[in-house]
Protein backbone atom coordinates (compact mmCIF):
# COMPACT_ATOMS: atom_id res chain seq x y z
CA UNK A 1 0.00 0.00 0.00
CA UNK A 2 1.54 3.63 -1.02
CA UNK A 3 -0.16 6.52 0.11
CA UNK A 4 1.57 10.37 0.65
CA UNK A 5 2.92 12.25 2.83
CA UNK A 6 1.10 15.28 4.11
CA UNK A 7 1.86 17.67 7.10
CA UNK A 8 -0.73 18.14 9.75
CA UNK A 9 -2.35 21.01 7.87
CA UNK A 10 -2.48 19.32 4.71
CA UNK A 11 0.33 20.56 2.60
CA UNK A 12 2.51 17.98 0.86
CA UNK A 13 5.57 17.35 2.21
CA UNK A 14 8.70 16.01 -0.30
CA UNK A 15 12.45 16.98 -1.07
CA UNK A 16 11.93 19.07 -4.09
CA UNK A 17 15.60 17.86 -4.85
CA UNK A 18 14.53 14.04 -5.28
CA UNK A 19 12.24 12.03 -7.05
CA UNK A 20 11.09 11.43 -10.76
CA UNK A 21 9.29 14.30 -12.88
CA UNK A 22 6.56 14.54 -14.83
CA UNK A 23 3.75 16.59 -17.11
CA UNK A 24 0.51 15.58 -16.99
CA UNK A 25 -1.99 16.68 -19.48
CA UNK A 26 -5.53 16.67 -19.66
CA UNK A 27 -8.39 18.12 -22.07
CA UNK A 28 -11.79 17.31 -20.34
CA UNK A 29 -15.49 16.66 -21.10
CA UNK A 30 -16.28 20.15 -20.26
CA UNK A 31 -13.77 21.46 -23.00
CA UNK A 32 -12.70 24.62 -21.06
CA UNK A 33 -9.04 23.56 -22.63
CA UNK A 34 -5.76 21.82 -21.54
CA UNK A 35 -4.94 21.60 -17.98
CA UNK A 36 -1.00 21.09 -17.50
CA UNK A 37 0.40 20.34 -14.37
CA UNK A 38 4.50 19.64 -13.24
CA UNK A 39 4.37 16.91 -10.52
CA UNK A 40 7.62 15.35 -8.50
CA UNK A 41 6.94 11.65 -7.15
CA UNK A 42 8.89 10.40 -4.67
CA UNK A 43 8.64 6.88 -4.05
CA UNK A 44 9.55 5.31 -0.50
CA UNK A 45 9.05 1.85 1.39
CA UNK A 46 5.24 1.79 1.98
CA UNK A 47 4.55 5.10 0.51
CA UNK A 48 4.68 8.09 -2.25
CA UNK A 49 4.98 11.87 -1.90
CA UNK A 50 4.37 14.19 -4.19
CA UNK A 51 4.93 17.90 -4.86
CA UNK A 52 3.65 20.44 -7.66
CA UNK A 53 5.82 22.07 -9.16
CA UNK A 54 3.60 24.33 -11.85
CA UNK A 55 0.53 24.32 -13.55
CA UNK A 56 -1.02 25.92 -16.28
CA UNK A 57 -4.35 26.19 -18.09
CA UNK A 58 -4.55 26.53 -21.26
CA UNK A 59 -8.23 27.52 -22.16
CA UNK A 60 -9.53 26.82 -25.72
CA UNK A 61 -10.27 29.27 -28.33
CA UNK A 62 -14.52 29.69 -29.32
CA UNK A 63 -13.00 28.12 -32.58
CA UNK A 64 -11.14 25.56 -31.46
CA UNK A 65 -13.52 24.56 -28.58
CA UNK A 66 -16.14 24.16 -31.38
CA UNK A 67 -13.99 22.22 -33.63
CA UNK A 68 -13.40 19.20 -30.69
CA UNK A 69 -16.85 19.59 -30.15
CA UNK A 70 -18.02 19.04 -33.48
CA UNK A 71 -16.07 15.76 -33.91
CA UNK A 72 -17.66 14.34 -30.72
CA UNK A 73 -20.90 14.28 -32.90
CA UNK A 74 -20.00 13.45 -36.48
CA UNK A 75 -16.80 13.96 -38.70
CA UNK A 76 -15.28 12.72 -42.01
CA UNK A 77 -11.99 10.63 -41.73
CA UNK A 78 -9.95 13.51 -43.04
CA UNK A 79 -10.89 15.68 -40.15
CA UNK A 80 -10.27 13.00 -37.80
CA UNK A 81 -6.77 12.33 -39.03
CA UNK A 82 -6.18 16.55 -38.79
CA UNK A 83 -7.88 17.09 -35.69
CA UNK A 84 -5.61 14.13 -34.23
CA UNK A 85 -2.65 15.75 -35.36
CA UNK A 86 -3.71 19.18 -34.17
CA UNK A 87 -4.45 18.36 -30.85
CA UNK A 88 -1.13 17.12 -30.85
CA UNK A 89 0.12 20.38 -31.07
CA UNK A 90 -2.03 22.20 -29.00
CA UNK A 91 -0.86 19.41 -26.11
CA UNK A 92 2.77 20.08 -26.62
CA UNK A 93 2.06 23.98 -26.49
CA UNK A 94 0.59 23.46 -23.44
CA UNK A 95 3.18 20.87 -21.89
CA UNK A 96 5.92 23.27 -23.12
CA UNK A 97 4.51 26.45 -21.29
CA UNK A 98 3.80 24.33 -17.77
CA UNK A 99 7.47 23.10 -17.91
CA UNK A 100 8.49 26.64 -18.41
CA UNK A 101 6.16 27.82 -16.02
CA UNK A 102 7.77 25.34 -13.14
CA UNK A 103 11.69 26.12 -13.88
CA UNK A 104 12.41 22.86 -14.58
CA UNK A 105 14.83 21.79 -17.27
CA UNK A 106 13.65 19.51 -20.06
CA UNK A 107 16.15 17.12 -19.56
CA UNK A 108 14.84 16.50 -15.93
CA UNK A 109 11.32 15.48 -17.03
CA UNK A 110 11.41 11.56 -17.06
CA UNK A 111 7.71 11.45 -19.78
CA UNK A 112 5.02 13.14 -20.35
CA UNK A 113 1.61 11.98 -19.82
CA UNK A 114 -1.11 12.93 -22.24
CA UNK A 115 -4.75 11.93 -21.35
CA UNK A 116 -5.83 13.78 -24.65
CA UNK A 117 -9.51 14.44 -25.57
CA UNK A 118 -11.95 11.98 -25.19
CA UNK A 119 -13.87 11.69 -28.90
CA UNK A 120 -15.94 8.57 -27.77
CA UNK A 121 -16.52 6.38 -24.68
CA UNK A 122 -18.78 3.39 -24.70
CA UNK A 123 -18.10 1.61 -20.89
CA UNK A 124 -17.14 -1.93 -21.92
CA UNK A 125 -17.06 -1.99 -25.50
CA UNK A 126 -14.77 1.20 -26.89
CA UNK A 127 -12.78 4.57 -25.88
CA UNK A 128 -10.88 6.73 -28.34
CA UNK A 129 -8.63 9.81 -26.96
CA UNK A 130 -7.35 11.79 -29.76
CA UNK A 131 -3.92 13.90 -29.68
CA UNK A 132 -0.98 12.55 -31.44
CA UNK A 133 1.21 11.72 -29.18
CA UNK A 134 4.42 11.20 -31.37
CA UNK A 135 3.83 14.98 -32.12
CA UNK A 136 4.02 16.30 -28.12
CA UNK A 137 7.35 13.72 -28.24
CA UNK A 138 8.84 15.09 -31.20
CA UNK A 139 7.85 18.88 -30.20
CA UNK A 140 10.02 18.41 -27.06
CA UNK A 141 12.19 15.71 -26.89
CA UNK A 142 10.39 13.85 -23.91
CA UNK A 143 9.19 10.24 -23.69
CA UNK A 144 5.36 10.70 -23.75
CA UNK A 145 2.39 7.98 -22.34
CA UNK A 146 -1.12 8.01 -23.40
CA UNK A 147 -4.32 6.05 -24.27
CA UNK A 148 -4.42 5.08 -21.01
CA UNK A 149 -8.04 3.68 -20.95
CA UNK A 150 -7.45 1.01 -24.17
CA UNK A 151 -6.00 -1.35 -21.64
CA UNK A 152 -8.61 -1.59 -19.23
CA UNK A 153 -11.00 -2.06 -21.77
CA UNK A 154 -9.36 -4.81 -23.37
CA UNK A 155 -9.40 -6.64 -20.18
CA UNK A 156 -12.97 -5.92 -20.01
CA UNK A 157 -13.02 -3.35 -17.87
CA UNK A 158 -15.16 0.33 -18.24
CA UNK A 159 -11.75 2.32 -18.85
CA UNK A 160 -12.89 4.54 -16.53
CA UNK A 161 -13.03 6.24 -14.39
CA UNK A 162 -8.92 6.49 -13.51
CA UNK A 163 -7.96 9.12 -11.24
CA UNK A 164 -9.38 6.97 -8.10
CA UNK A 165 -5.54 5.73 -7.81
CA UNK A 166 -4.41 9.40 -7.88
CA UNK A 167 -7.42 9.67 -5.52
CA UNK A 168 -6.06 6.73 -3.03
CA UNK A 169 -2.45 6.76 -3.26
CA UNK A 170 -2.29 10.80 -2.80
CA UNK A 171 -5.21 12.19 -1.16
CA UNK A 172 -6.45 9.97 1.71
CA UNK A 173 -6.68 10.76 5.43
CA UNK A 174 -5.29 8.13 7.64
CA UNK A 175 -7.77 7.32 9.84
CA UNK A 176 -11.16 8.97 8.10
CA UNK A 177 -13.05 7.82 5.07
CA UNK A 178 -13.29 10.63 2.24
CA UNK A 179 -15.50 11.17 -1.06
CA UNK A 180 -13.25 12.65 -3.82
CA UNK A 181 -15.84 14.25 -5.79
CA UNK A 182 -14.95 15.58 -9.36
CA UNK A 183 -17.96 17.64 -10.80
CA UNK A 184 -16.45 18.02 -14.48
CA UNK A 185 -18.88 17.51 -17.69
CA UNK A 186 -19.55 14.23 -16.05
CA UNK A 187 -19.69 13.65 -11.94
CA UNK A 188 -16.90 10.98 -10.79
CA UNK A 189 -16.79 9.96 -6.95
CA UNK A 190 -13.81 7.90 -5.52
CA UNK A 191 -14.44 6.23 -2.17
CA UNK A 192 -11.17 6.49 -0.30
CA UNK A 193 -10.54 4.39 2.77
CA UNK A 194 -8.30 5.38 5.55
CA UNK A 195 -4.35 5.28 4.76
CA UNK A 196 -5.81 4.93 0.88
CA UNK A 197 -6.10 1.24 0.67
CA UNK A 198 -6.33 0.72 -3.23
CA UNK A 199 -7.72 -2.88 -2.29
CA UNK A 200 -10.78 -1.47 -0.49
CA UNK A 201 -11.06 1.33 -2.59
CA UNK A 202 -14.31 1.69 -4.49
CA UNK A 203 -15.09 4.29 -7.67
CA UNK A 204 -17.82 4.89 -10.01
CA UNK A 205 -19.84 7.96 -12.39
CA UNK A 206 -21.99 9.60 -10.28
CA UNK A 207 -23.85 10.73 -13.73
CA UNK A 208 -23.93 14.13 -14.96
CA UNK A 209 -21.72 16.99 -13.80
CA UNK A 210 -22.21 20.16 -15.44
CA UNK A 211 -22.52 19.07 -19.11
CA UNK A 212 -26.17 18.72 -19.15
CA UNK A 213 -26.13 22.12 -16.96
CA UNK A 214 -24.04 23.63 -19.54
CA UNK A 215 -26.04 22.05 -22.15
CA UNK A 216 -29.46 23.65 -21.29
CA UNK A 217 -27.69 27.05 -21.10
CA UNK A 218 -26.31 27.16 -24.46
CA UNK A 219 -30.09 25.88 -25.35
CA UNK A 220 -32.13 28.80 -23.74
CA UNK A 221 -29.93 31.29 -23.78
CA UNK A 222 -27.85 31.90 -27.32
CA UNK A 223 -24.58 33.56 -27.03
CA UNK A 224 -23.47 31.97 -23.26
CA UNK A 225 -21.44 29.08 -22.88
CA UNK A 226 -22.43 28.20 -19.00
CA UNK A 227 -24.19 29.49 -16.20
CA UNK A 228 -21.35 31.90 -14.72
CA UNK A 229 -21.74 31.04 -11.04
CA UNK A 230 -25.29 29.86 -11.14
CA UNK A 231 -26.14 33.20 -11.54
CA UNK A 232 -29.20 31.86 -13.78
CA UNK A 233 -29.67 29.08 -11.84
CA UNK A 234 -30.04 30.85 -8.51
CA UNK A 235 -32.66 33.38 -10.37
CA UNK A 236 -34.97 30.42 -11.16
CA UNK A 237 -36.60 27.53 -9.07
CA UNK A 238 -35.97 23.60 -9.82
CA UNK A 239 -39.23 21.83 -11.03
CA UNK A 240 -39.26 18.69 -8.07
CA UNK A 241 -41.45 16.35 -10.20
CA UNK A 242 -39.13 16.77 -13.38
CA UNK A 243 -35.99 16.29 -11.20
CA UNK A 244 -38.14 13.04 -9.64
CA UNK A 245 -38.70 11.72 -12.85
CA UNK A 246 -34.99 11.74 -14.58
CA UNK A 247 -33.56 10.38 -11.34
CA UNK A 248 -35.46 6.86 -12.61
CA UNK A 249 -33.33 6.88 -15.48
CA UNK A 250 -31.48 3.13 -15.39
CA UNK A 251 -28.26 4.86 -14.82
CA UNK A 252 -28.73 5.99 -11.76
CA UNK A 253 -29.87 2.71 -9.79
CA UNK A 254 -26.79 0.66 -11.63
CA UNK A 255 -24.60 -0.54 -9.64
CA UNK A 256 -21.02 0.25 -9.71
CA UNK A 257 -18.34 -0.22 -11.50
CA UNK A 258 -20.22 2.04 -13.81
CA UNK A 259 -19.19 4.90 -15.40
CA UNK A 260 -20.61 7.23 -18.46
CA UNK A 261 -20.14 9.97 -20.95
CA UNK A 262 -21.27 12.89 -23.12
CA UNK A 263 -22.61 10.20 -25.22
CA UNK A 264 -25.35 9.71 -22.28
CA UNK A 265 -25.93 12.60 -20.71
CA UNK A 266 -25.21 14.75 -23.56
CA UNK A 267 -27.18 17.52 -25.76
CA UNK A 268 -30.13 14.72 -26.51
CA UNK A 269 -30.49 14.10 -22.73
CA UNK A 270 -30.62 18.56 -22.11
CA UNK A 271 -33.14 18.41 -25.12
CA UNK A 272 -35.57 15.90 -23.66
CA UNK A 273 -34.96 17.84 -19.97
CA UNK A 274 -36.34 21.12 -21.78
CA UNK A 275 -39.26 19.55 -23.19
CA UNK A 276 -40.30 18.11 -19.85
CA UNK A 277 -39.69 21.43 -18.12
CA UNK A 278 -41.16 23.80 -20.54
CA UNK A 279 -44.58 21.16 -20.96
CA UNK A 280 -44.75 21.61 -16.81
CA UNK A 281 -44.96 25.55 -17.68
CA UNK A 282 -40.73 26.19 -16.57
CA UNK A 283 -39.56 29.27 -17.18
CA UNK A 284 -35.62 29.04 -18.52
CA UNK A 285 -34.06 29.75 -15.25
CA UNK A 286 -36.38 27.36 -13.67
CA UNK A 287 -35.63 24.80 -16.27
CA UNK A 288 -31.26 25.94 -15.46
CA UNK A 289 -32.41 24.94 -11.66
CA UNK A 290 -33.87 21.70 -12.61
CA UNK A 291 -30.40 20.59 -14.44
CA UNK A 292 -28.66 22.14 -11.60
CA UNK A 293 -30.90 19.90 -8.88
CA UNK A 294 -30.65 17.03 -10.80
CA UNK A 295 -26.55 16.75 -10.54
CA UNK A 296 -26.85 17.45 -6.82
CA UNK A 297 -29.63 14.89 -6.22
CA UNK A 298 -27.88 12.32 -8.55
CA UNK A 299 -24.40 12.96 -6.57
CA UNK A 300 -26.67 12.78 -3.04
CA UNK A 301 -28.35 10.01 -3.83
CA UNK A 302 -25.50 8.08 -5.58
CA UNK A 303 -23.93 8.43 -2.08
CA UNK A 304 -26.61 6.89 0.13
CA UNK A 305 -26.59 3.72 -1.85
CA UNK A 306 -23.17 2.95 -2.87
CA UNK A 307 -20.95 4.73 -0.22
CA UNK A 308 -20.31 3.81 3.27
CA UNK A 309 -21.92 6.03 5.99
CA UNK A 310 -18.85 6.48 7.67
CA UNK A 311 -17.51 8.62 4.50
CA UNK A 312 -18.39 11.71 6.31
CA UNK A 313 -16.02 14.12 4.14
CA UNK A 314 -16.70 15.55 0.58
CA UNK A 315 -13.79 16.58 -0.76
CA UNK A 316 -15.33 18.43 -4.04
CA UNK A 317 -13.19 19.44 -7.26
CA UNK A 318 -13.65 19.90 -10.74
CA UNK A 319 -15.20 22.93 -12.56
CA UNK A 320 -18.37 22.45 -10.98
CA UNK A 321 -17.18 24.21 -7.76
CA UNK A 322 -17.01 27.35 -9.61
CA UNK A 323 -21.50 27.14 -10.29
CA UNK A 324 -22.39 28.67 -6.55
CA UNK A 325 -26.18 27.33 -7.39
CA UNK A 326 -24.79 24.18 -7.71
CA UNK A 327 -22.38 23.79 -4.55
CA UNK A 328 -25.28 25.41 -2.32
CA UNK A 329 -27.61 22.62 -3.83
CA UNK A 330 -24.79 19.96 -3.30
CA UNK A 331 -24.14 20.93 -0.03
CA UNK A 332 -27.64 20.41 0.86
CA UNK A 333 -28.31 17.37 -0.79
CA UNK A 334 -25.74 15.47 1.29
CA UNK A 335 -25.85 16.34 4.77
CA UNK A 336 -25.35 15.80 6.92
CA UNK A 337 -21.68 14.87 5.35
CA UNK A 338 -19.27 17.68 5.34
CA UNK A 339 -18.48 19.28 1.79
CA UNK A 340 -14.84 20.76 1.56
CA UNK A 341 -13.59 22.35 -1.44
CA UNK A 342 -10.32 20.25 -2.56
CA UNK A 343 -8.13 23.69 -2.58
CA UNK A 344 -8.67 24.59 0.98
CA UNK A 345 -6.73 20.90 1.53
CA UNK A 346 -4.58 20.70 -0.77
CA UNK A 347 -4.02 23.15 -4.31
CA UNK A 348 -5.75 24.52 -7.02
CA UNK A 349 -7.88 21.60 -8.49
CA UNK A 350 -7.92 22.25 -11.99
CA UNK A 351 -4.55 20.64 -11.27
CA UNK A 352 -5.96 17.43 -9.80
CA UNK A 353 -6.63 15.67 -12.91
CA UNK A 354 -3.44 16.52 -14.84
CA UNK A 355 -2.09 15.21 -11.83
CA UNK A 356 -3.88 12.00 -11.25
CA UNK A 357 -2.13 11.28 -15.55
CA UNK A 358 0.98 12.33 -14.47
CA UNK A 359 1.14 9.41 -11.99
CA UNK A 360 -0.44 7.43 -14.12
CA UNK A 361 2.70 7.78 -16.22
CA UNK A 362 4.95 7.03 -12.98
CA UNK A 363 3.40 3.92 -12.86
CA UNK A 364 3.48 2.94 -16.53
CA UNK A 365 7.24 3.62 -16.27
CA UNK A 366 7.88 1.80 -13.04
CA UNK A 367 5.92 -1.16 -14.27
CA UNK A 368 2.94 -0.79 -11.56
CA UNK A 369 -0.97 -0.83 -12.66
CA UNK A 370 -3.01 2.09 -13.32
CA UNK A 371 -6.10 0.81 -12.55
CA UNK A 372 -8.59 -0.06 -9.48
CA UNK A 373 -10.26 -3.03 -10.90
CA UNK A 374 -13.36 -2.35 -8.61
CA UNK A 375 -13.97 1.07 -10.12
CA UNK A 376 -13.51 -0.29 -13.88
CA UNK A 377 -14.49 -4.01 -13.93
CA UNK A 378 -11.41 -5.26 -15.39
CA UNK A 379 -10.36 -9.14 -15.17
CA UNK A 380 -7.22 -7.81 -12.94
CA UNK A 381 -4.74 -4.43 -12.72
CA UNK A 382 -2.93 -3.56 -15.73
CA UNK A 383 -0.01 -1.24 -16.66
CA UNK A 384 -2.11 1.60 -18.48
CA UNK A 385 -0.67 3.35 -21.68
CA UNK A 386 1.66 3.37 -24.28
CA UNK A 387 4.85 4.31 -24.73
CA UNK A 388 6.09 7.10 -27.57
CA UNK A 389 9.85 7.35 -27.14
CA UNK A 390 11.78 10.65 -27.76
Amino acid sequence: MMQAEHSTDGATVVDPGAGRIYVGLMSGTSLDGISAAVVQFLDAPQSLAHHLLGFTLSEYSSAQRDRVAAAMQRGSAEEYCRLNFVLGDWLADAAEDAIAQAGVARASVTAIASHGQTLWHVPGQSTWQTGESAVIAERLGIDVVSDFRVRDVAAGGQGAPLVPMADSLLYSHPERWRLLQNIGGIGNVTVVPPGGDVTRTVAFDTGPGVAVIDAVVRMLYPGLRYDDRGAIATSGKADEAVVESLLRDPYFAQSPPKSTGREYFGTAYADALIAVCEANGCRPADTVATAVALTARSIADAYRAFTPAEAEEVIVSGGGTRNVALMQALTSAVEPRRVVAFDDLYYDAEAKEAVAFALLAHLHVTGRAGNITAATGARGPRVLGKLAPA
